[in-house]
């Protein structure tokens, strides 16, 4: 298990609870000691991880060992068959979906995906989609709409892929062109942010009819070192960057930009896989039932008012005489 820098504590009273059931071999005397060392951990990991900043909340959405998109779909569905390629350019291994089902009901499902090692970060591009990426994803919506199966996305990049081939290829055109077609797509589309949620690169898929957090994740324009760098001209500011883009999932709920936040096990969703699927899919099964209700007409309607409806202005009064 890997620690981040404010969860020190707790791993030094693990450490301990591991040596003294080494040296317990079995028998009942350190068993006492064993039981109020973890009694008094579990009391640490509940103070720290119900009093978070929003920086340590980014660190938990990175954190290396966090569930991936292909791990929840290994969790949640039933008969997941991967669809490649986005009939133009080449199939991006930064984005993934297919046809699967989730107790009996079929959804497309689609998602970023990254690397647990140096290897395979390389190969899913570090999770940043290039434009065939977002392409793969457009014709596998489209499949959906055609068959009238709801679409379910999982978003957790850092970004589009930033390169000049990507610029070149039409990466912003690819973005751009999602989000045209979701907003009108006929059947249901639910997005849940998983992991990061950066820019372009996950709204590129993120157009739901409903949207939903992870507790410990993040859903911003841009990523708190960026911000900084933009501002400070330095990463060093990041902390107070993230602060004051507000971008947790309790920010975003209470801003309306999300519909709900969806609970991870206490630590986070890499401390128990299975919890923080059976999480998820519990969400995604009570979006089905109420979305598949919903006339293809006024699903549409409902994700254009939803998005229409985010921010505030003010309309400026005319000027006299004009």
């Amino acid at each position: 298990m890997q620690y981040l820098d404010f969860e020190q504590p707790i791993e030094e009273l693990e450490k301990k609870i591991e040596e003294l059931n080494a040296l317990s071999l079995g028998d009942e005397v350190l068993k006492p000691e064993i039981d109020r060392l973890r009694e008094k951990a579990d009391q640490l990991r509940e103070s720290i991880f119900t009093n978070l900043t929003r920086w340590q909340r980014v660190q938990l959405a990175r954190h290396p060992e966090r569930p991936y998109t292909l791990d929840y779909i290994d969790l949640m569905t039933e008969d997941f068959i991967e669809l490649h390629g986005d009939r133009y350019h080449a199939d991006d291994k930064a984005m993934v979906g297919g046809l699967a089902t989730i107790d009996g009901e079929s959804v497309m499902i689609i998602g970023h995906q990254k690397g647990r090692d140096t290897k395979s970060r390389q190969y899913r591009n570090f999770g940043m989609a290039n434009p065939e990426g977002y392409r793969k994803a457009y014709r596998l919506m489209k499949m959906a709409e055609k068959f009238n199966i709801p679409v379910v996305t999982l978003l957790d990049t850092p970004g589009a892929f930033p390169g000049l081939e990507a610029e070149e290829r039409g990466q912003a055109e690819a973005i751009a062109r999602n989000l045209k077609m979701m907003a009108v797509l006929e059947v249901p589309i639910i997005s849940i942010v998983i992991g990061e949620g950066a820019s372009g690169g996950a709204i590129g898929i993120g157009m739901g009819n409903e949207l939903y957090m992870m507790e410990n994740t993040w859903y911003s324009v841009i990523s708190p070192e960026s911000c900084s760098s933009i501002l400070w001209k330095t990463w060093e500011y990041k902390e107070q960057a993230a602060s004051a883009l507000k971008l947790t999932a309790k920010d975003l709920l209470e801003l309306k930009v999300i519909d709900g936040v969806i609970a991870e096990p206490l630590g986070g969703a890499h401390r128990d896989y299975k919890k923080s699927a059976e999480a998820v899919k519990d969400q995604i099964l009570k979006s089905l039932k109420r979305l598949k209700k919903v006339k293809p007409a006024k699903l549409i309607d409902q994700r254009i008012e939803k998005y229409a409806a985010m921010g505030e202005w003010e309309k400026a009064a005319p000027k006299s005489g004009a």
